[in-house]
């Protein structure tokens, strides 16, 4: 049955979106279930991205539903400041029983954007309360992404997200990407060739001197730029150099923590241990927001080893919401009964073939994949960039599935329920998009 339009489409400022476009032949989606969207015509659309890489255990669960009806009947919102509830508390544990080493004490926040913010407010008071309060520089990586805070896009280098505001925070600096097409193109899982690249941050602390820098941000997996691969080796470099000066490393784990590359981290994945980690998406399956930044022991007891009192000046009025926290639980325990970790590392392997069987398409230049994971990256039109691929997001809207675009790069990430048929019909759906769209 039709969903009928809304009668205005103008009131919303869309994120993220070219308003006019989209309003000019909007697509509107009215419910969801498992792994399909149904649209406001009445049409079925295959989940090629989990959401917006955050809907892992698939949609509607009943379990889920239930946690957070069963919240909102029992205590709506309880204040964060100088109060705490139960779930809030069971939450951290369980959250912290799956982090890597000694990340064992969990900041929550509301979303990805919030919880980067986070991570480096407590980077730079870190190192304050040790006494060194030279190391105010942090350093992220080009084609970083890490949400839309201040904080977020000055340590981001995603281009269209930094010129449109500004230098916004000083005393940052960035290291190179890693993506590579003449040395890596069409990788299954990491690419051998890039580890030097990490060798980038001694440099760095050769221009501005070890004692200034508090932190080095990356996504382990860069996920919205278009699925950059870390190469073998790269991380643990990072890791290694990042010791040497006593420089905090940090882990956005916004996309990729809670299955997606197979593990319930990609630090467990790729056996590196940051300092912090950064979680969100994924934490709750998305059914209520909430992010979340988790810390290594010894950065918590620097900070509770000071005199009594608040040992951090950092907040939210929606830290560890009770709705947040029933709907993160419930997820936990989907993800453990289900065994979804290490269903999306079985199905890895089929996943990463049906991907690369598009390499002979037209203007297909590259694929990248792990976990369950793709990047299908795709030659621009000349002086259109992305819109050769945001034609496709259309077909493959209009033929029954739902992906992600980037520039001119396709980002595929289901839900990790996903069926073998259904990763058949993706990459159909998909590899039809791309033979049409000249």
């Amino acid at each position: 049955m039709d969903t009928p339009i809304p009668n205005d489409l103008n009131s919303l400022w869309m994120p993220f979106t070219a308003n006019r476009q989209f309003k000019a032949k909007p697509r509107l989606l009215v419910s969801a279930k498992g792994m399909y969207y149904t649209t406001n015509d009445g049409r079925e659309l295959l989940d090629g991205t989990a959401g917006l890489w955050c809907v892992n255990a698939g949609h509607g669960r009943a379990e889920i539903i239930a946690a957070i009806t069963a919240q909102a009947g029992e205590m709506d919102y309880a204040p964060p400041f100088q109060m705490g509830h139960p779930k809030a508390f069971e939450l951290a544990s369980r959250v912290a029983q799956l982090m890597p080493g000694d990340l064992d004490h969990v900041f929550f926040a509301n979303s990805g954007s919030e919880a980067v913010d986070t991570a480096l407010k407590i980077a730079l008071n870190y190192h304050a309360r040790k006494g060194d309060v030279g190391r105010r520089k942090l350093i992220g990586r080009a084609r970083g992404y890490h949400g839309v805070g201040f904080g977020g896009i000055s340590v981001g280098g995603i281009s269209p997200n930094r010129k449109a505001f500004g230098g916004l925070l000083g005393e940052i600096d960035h290291l190179p990407h890693t993506h590579n097409l003449e040395k890596n193109a069409f990788s299954k899982n990491q690419p051998e060739w890039g580890a030097h690249l990490a060798d980038a941050l001694e440099d760095i602390v050769a221009l501005h001197g070890a004692e200034t820098i508090a932190a080095v941000i990356v996504e382990p997996m860069a996920g919205s730029t278009g699925v950059l691969v870390p190469p073998k080796g790269y991380l643990e470099k990072l890791r290694a150099i990042c010791d040497k000066y006593g420089i905090l490393l940090i882990f956005d784990e916004v996309i990729t923590a809670f299955g997606r590359l197979g593990a319930a981290t990609a630090a467990e994945r790729f056996g590196v241990t940051p300092d912090i980690i950064t979680l969100a998406k994924g934490i709750t399956n998305a059914a209520v927001p909430m992010g979340a930044a988790v810390v290594r022991k010894h950065i918590f007891d620097t900070f509770m080893n000071g005199p009594d009192g608040i040992e951090l000046f950092h907040g939210y009025t929606y830290s560890g919401h009770p709705l947040a926290c029933a709907a993160g639980l419930a997820t936990l325990d989907l993800y453990r009964d289900d065994d979804l970790f290490a269903r999306a590392q079985g199905l890895e392997s089929y996943w990463a073939d049906a991907a690369h069987k598009l390499k002979a398409l037209p203007n297909v230049i590259d694929i990248r994949t792990i976990g369950l994971v793709a990047g299908i990256e795709l030659s621009s039109r000349s002086g259109a960039v992305g819109a050769r691929a945001y034609d496709i997001l259309v077909k493959c809207y209009e033929a029954g599935a739902l992906i992600r675009v980037t520039g001119d790069i396709i980002a595929l990430s289901p839900p990790l329920i996903i069926e073998k048929e259904q990763i058949d019909s993706l990459f159909e759906i998909v590899s039809g998009a791309i033979r049409t769209a000249n």
